[in-house]
């Protein structure tokens, strides 16, 4: 049994071939996955029941594997504040800038090459959809075996 905050073994699998600057879409329940995103990415589904998994904690997960250095997400322009779900996404991401992007312009970006792994949640809450860059890992940062 695995000691870590994420032991599925799909998603493990996908992130251990991502590199710097590789991304990783963790999508809502309603991200249109298949048609708006890059058709080489490895798909992961992880929704289980209507709001199971949230967005919120596929990304908890993801952060005991690998160092985001960047996060992007989709925020019409004539929305009035942020949605709820960005408070989420800031404070588990804690230095990480969330840039903000138009839905054409996010989905823009989920078909990239660089996006190597898609993550699909159960998320229903508005704009609960996070596109993260893979940093680096420092050295002293790794556990020895």
């Amino acid at each position: 049994m695995l000691k870590t905050g994420c032991v599925n073994p799909e998603i493990i699998a996908a992130l251990s071939k991502c590199g710097h600057g590789d991304k990783v879409l963790i999508g809502s329940g309603n991200f249109p996955l298949e048609s708006q995103t890059n058709p080489q990415a490895e798909r992961i589904y992880m929704n289980l029941s209507p709001g199971l998994p949230t967005s919120s904690q596929v990304l908890e997960a993801l952060l005991h594997l690998i160092n985001a250095e960047g996060a992007e997400v989709i925020c019409p322009p004539d929305l009035q504040g942020e949605p709820e779900v960005f408070l989420d996404y800031k404070n588990l991401l804690e230095k990480v800038e969330l840039k903000k992007y138009s839905r054409d312009e996010f989905y823009e970006a989920c078909r990239s090459g660089s996006v190597r792994v898609v993550i699909e949640s159960a998320d229903q809450r508005a704009f609960s959809n996070i596109l993260l860059t893979v940093g680096v890992v420092r050295q002293g940062t790794v556990s020895t075996i």
